[in-house]
């Protein structure tokens, strides 16, 4: 499993492993993706196995733009509103899957849906442009674990899976994309993420709810217990216990913590969504009994961030 920087000609042959049915770790803007050939049911099978997920859980389908995911869905005039406004980029949409569409049922969970996204990253542009292939790539790790920012993340998830890694540095947003369905009337937020909600909401020109948290699982994300560190999360603390690492936000760290990692000193919640995984994860590595996390405001990208720690709460 070779860890590549992402010259020319690693995503050269980080293409030629996919069409050869292989399965292939790539950055994105948002986190790293685990990647395989929408269409080989056979190299999708692989991704699943590689991360141990549920194949009722269906993954993203990336296509480099709106012409290319035309092939694959149908566009309503609400969807192609979205498309415009947030693609490339880290927004995906649900949408009814194109009878033809080639893309293997695995991906989609036998659904009459399929989820698709176009990424706002050169390295993964230039990876589907040079494989000429739909890419279906949930995040490189293990089901549930904490989502990869950084190639050294990848390894540490999933050691010699991939056939091979490439290596474009840290991810930029740090949060997964925004999930929207767009099947009929009314648009529905699936999962919140690095396009805050109300952006969608502003070029939506209305609201927009986000669905149950026991609706039917249509997209990545959805999962009650999900980016989980193996350590424990204390969520909302207001003080520390001698046997804690702490995750802090802004000015105020409440002292004694084993080890601490602050998302942002400014209060930034751009910042704090960039730093979130990579936060976890090296506070995961501490050997502190538990995680204590200080108060995120809950607006604009701190909705996502405490959807993700909320998730990674859930008692095992």
């Amino acid at each position: 499993m070779p860890v590549l920087a992402a010259t020319e000609e690693a995503i050269f042959q980080a293409a030629q492993a996919l069409v050869r049915g292989e399965i292939v770790a790539f950055p994105t803007e948002t986190v790293y993706g685990l990647g395989a050939n929408a269409r080989d049911a056979h190299a999708v099978t692989k991704v699943f196995a590689a991360k141990d997920r549920p194949r009722f859980n269906p993954l993203i389908v990336h296509v480099p733009d709106i012409g290319a995911a035309e092939t694959y869905a149908a566009f309503d005039d609400t969807a192609r509103k979205l498309a415009k406004a947030f693609w490339p980029g880290p927004l995906s949409l649900v949408l009814p899957k194109q009878p033809a569409s080639g893309i293997a049922d695995l991906v989609t969970a036998g659904l009459d849906t399929i989820a698709l996204r176009a990424p706002n990253h050169a390295i993964a542009q230039a990876l589907l442009k040079e494989t000429q292939l739909p890419i279906a790539a949930p995040s490189a790790n293990r089901s549930g674990r904490i989502s990869p920012t950084d190639a050294t993340h990848v390894v540490a998830e999933l050691g010699d899976l991939p056939a091979m890694i490439l290596d474009g540095g840290p991810c930029v947003r740090g949060l997964e994309s925004t999930v929207v369905r767009v099947t009929g009337e009314t648009p529905v937020l699936l999962r919140l993420g690095a396009v805050p909600r109300q952006e969608i909401e502003a070029v939506l020109g209305h609201s927009i709810a986000l669905a149950n948290e026991d609706a039917p699982i249509a997209s990545p994300g959805q999962l009650e217990r999900h980016y989980a560190p193996n350590t424990p999360l204390r969520l909302d603390a207001t003080d520390v216990e001698p046997d804690e690492a702490l995750l802090a936000f802004g000015t105020e760290e409440p002292l004694g913590a084993l080890t601490t990692i602050n998302l942002s000193v400014a209060g930034d919640l751009t910042e704090a969504a960039t730093n979130l995984f990579a936060g976890l994860r090296a506070l995961d590595e501490t050997g502190a009994s538990r995680i204590a996390v200080t108060p995120i405001p809950d607006q604009g990208l701190g909705e996502a961030i405490n959807d993700r720690l909320r998730r990674a709460a859930k008692a095992r």
